[in-house]
């Protein structure tokens, strides 16, 4: 399985268009080769990087199987919450320096049927025995 962007390359820089400096909107992704008895797909978006720890930035579960997220997309299978404690997309932020996106994509084998706003965390640990493969891609963004 693969995971890119039309809007930067992996281990590219992401344009600000798709950062809080920007219009903070989701960037277009595009999942290739997904394995065969893929039920959902599982996103996340996290900083690494980010002062206090791991901040993530886009948690989303339950997502039918697909080859495309369009940019800006408004909703994506069940929203989770990231580290604002907000659901939906929160774009790059980083307070100083330069910091790493990783977009992480799991196709998985069961759907959770959760509700709305579970955390990174409790995705990742539900999905545990479930994934099928995975994919990442990495970006980096600076404040200047």
């Amino acid at each position: 399985m693969r995971l890119d962007s039309p809007a930067f390359d992996d281990d590219g820089l992401i344009p600000s268009r798709f950062t809080c400096d920007g219009e903070d909107v989701s960037p277009p992704l595009h999942i290739d080769e997904l394995p065969t008895g893929t039920v959902t797909l599982v996103l996340t978006m996290d900083d690494p990087d980010a002062p206090a720890g791991t901040w993530d930035h886009w948690v989303a579960y339950d997502i039918e199987p697909l080859a495309e997220i369009p940019e800006a997309v408004a909703s994506l299978g069940v929203a989770g919450t990231n580290s604002w404690g907000r659901t939906g997309y929160g774009g790059p932020c980083p307070p100083r320096g330069t910091h790493r996106y990783r977009f992480s994509v799991y196709a998985l084998d069961t759907a959770l049927d959760w509700d709305p706003g579970a955390d990174k965390a409790g995705v990742l640990g539900a999905i545990h025995g479930h994934v099928l493969d995975e994919a990442t891609l990495v970006g980096y963004y600076a404040r200047g």
